[in-house]
């Protein structure tokens, strides 16, 4: 392995390396990197310690529509939608390649930009950015448009076309793998794609758009903008030449954008949204094991995580053991400098979202909820905002700890004493995007698995799914799904071609 590639192995590598980083902050269209329109730019901050990381273009509704005349003429001239699905293949597997061969600099720009452990987007978001870049591409060439069994003196071909301009707005908790849920079977199918990062982590999106053109991307086909959602996200979301728009952030957003659509063109809205999990522990389970995954389900990337699973439900009689274990195993996730690779729990992405989570711990203890550990801030780092791994217990299902999402390192235990007042409470939320149960009884959580109402369902384990699996949710958690064969379906259209051969 060259010196270049070589991966750092302390923070203070990985802190050298930072200080070299030439980070690029402009936007992205028709194949060039420029500045926005207006010339104006935002400071992105690193959540580690508040440090300016770069100057980013702040794009506008100006900048908007620059992007889907391009993004627009690209697609009509067929240069990316009618090239032969084996020749877009190998441009899809190159650029995962290309990804692959810039895992540190990309890793560590994930890092700085959103506070996350640098273990984790070496080993976990990169990784999973190749992987659904590699697949969609893979499997360009082997999805089959069909034939319908028609009578001998017709034929009718059903065919997957592409929508035409997709823009994807993606959320700041996981910038790295949502933007590759979005762009892997949007590009796959033949669409252009306007590419909108959270406006405080823009840069692992950036470095992408160049990545994608090196691996020979037309110009045209992928455009990145920076920028507030209040106007570059809204001016996308009316905008009457773009024909489908992919959102994962919260259900407040995921409404109006969904208002946007039918208050302009009618554009295809697919939403991964919020989620209040519950995980739920019954007797019978493997404690230990079932307690070391309870503690990953609500603490692992700060708590900021739409899966989380804020609600454990315990069964009563086992209640004060379990308590205990997941207590311990919580202890692990203690916060620390996200470019340290020991580092298991990150900074808090902002001021703003360490406040919320201060206001929500704050509400836990005025509605009764009992402290087990935690509660309080961490100075892990001068100059970021780090929070303790945090539990209550005694939580009711009425508790705003238990309602709301927190997206922090909260957990709310809440006690029950059989199979259907599991489920009854389970169910007992707006949000159904997962579920975890953790039991030995096979018929037990058969029952369960098929009863609670949520798009991900996890038995004996908490986060297990691949790319080949789809992912979304059941009601204010979203519509549509990312991530499998599916996924390719929400960027097509269906076409039926009748033919008369009498």
């Amino acid at each position: 392995m060259s010196e270049q590639n070589k991966t750092p192995q302390t923070l203070q590598e990985w802190q050298a390396m930072a200080e070299t980083l030439q980070i690029e902050g402009r936007a992205f269209i028709n194949g060039e990197y420029v500045d926005a329109l207006s010339g104006e730019t935002r400071a992105t901050r690193s959540p580690a310690d508040g440090r300016e990381l770069a100057q980013v273009a702040s794009c506008g509704p100006e900048d908007a529509e620059l992007a889907v005349k391009v993004a627009r003429k690209t697609f009509e001239s067929g240069v990316w939608s009618h090239m032969p699905p084996m020749e877009r293949k190998k441009i899809m597997v190159r650029f995962a390649e290309l990804i692959e061969q810039n895992k540190n600099e990309i890793a560590l720009l994930e890092s700085l930009d959103a506070g996350k452990p640098i273990s984790d987007t070496m080993n976990v978001d990169v990784p999973g950015a190749v992987t659904t870049i590699r697949w969609s591409g893979e499997a360009i060439d082997k999805v089959y448009d069909e034939v319908a069994p028609t009578g001998p003196n017709e034929l009718a071909l059903i065919q997957r076309m592409p929508l035409g301009v997709v823009a994807a707005i993606v959320p700041w908790n996981f910038p790295l793998s949502t933007t590759a849920w979005k762009l892997g079977p949007a590009l796959a199918t033949g669409n252009s794609v306007i590419l909108k990062p959270a406006s405080n982590t823009p840069l692992t999106a950036i470095k992408l758009a160049g990545l994608a053109k090196e691996a020979g991307l037309p110009d045209g086909v992928l455009n990145v903008l920076p920028g507030p959602g209040s106007s570059l996200g809204k001016a996308l979301g009316l905008h009457m030449d773009i024909d489908c728009l992919t959102f994962t952030g919260s259900t407040e957003v995921g409404k109006t954008l969904t208002e946007y659509s039918g208050q302009s063109n009618l554009k295809r809205t697919f939403l991964e949204l919020g989620g209040k999990s519950p995980n739920i522990v019954f007797a019978d389970a493997d404690l230990d094991k079932a307690a070391e995954a309870a503690a990953l389900a609500v603490f692992y990337n700060q708590g900021e995580t739409c899966t989380a699973g804020t609600r454990l439900l315990v069964e009563k009689s086992i209640a004060g053991e379990f308590i205990e274990k997941v207590k311990k195993a919580s202890e692990r996730f203690k916060p620390g400098h996200p470019q340290d690779p020991n580092t298991v729990m990150g900074a808090l992405i902002d001021k703003s979202q360490f406040d919320t989570v201060e206001h929500y711990v704050g509400k836990g203890k005025e509605e009764g909820a009992q402290l087990v550990c935690g509660g309080a801030a961490s100075s892990a780092v001068e100059g970021g905002h780090y929070y303790e791994p945090t539990v209550f217990r005694g939580v009711t299902n009425d508790m705003t700890i238990a309602k709301e999402e927190i997206f922090g390192p909260v957990l709310a235990v809440i006690e029950f004493e059989s199979e259907e007042e599991a489920l009854q409470i389970a169910n007992d939320s707006i949000y159904g995007l997962a579920a975890g149960i953790w039991t030995l009884n096979i018929n037990r959580a058969h029952r369960m698995a098929r009863d609670i109402r949520a798009g991900s369902v996890w038995v004996n384990n908490y986060f297990g799914g691949d790319i080949t699996v789809p992912f979304g949710g059941f009601k204010q958690s979203g519509n549509g799904r990312d991530k499998s064969l599916h996924a390719l379906d929400k960027y097509c259209e269906l076409k039926s071609t009748w033919i008369d051969i009498s």
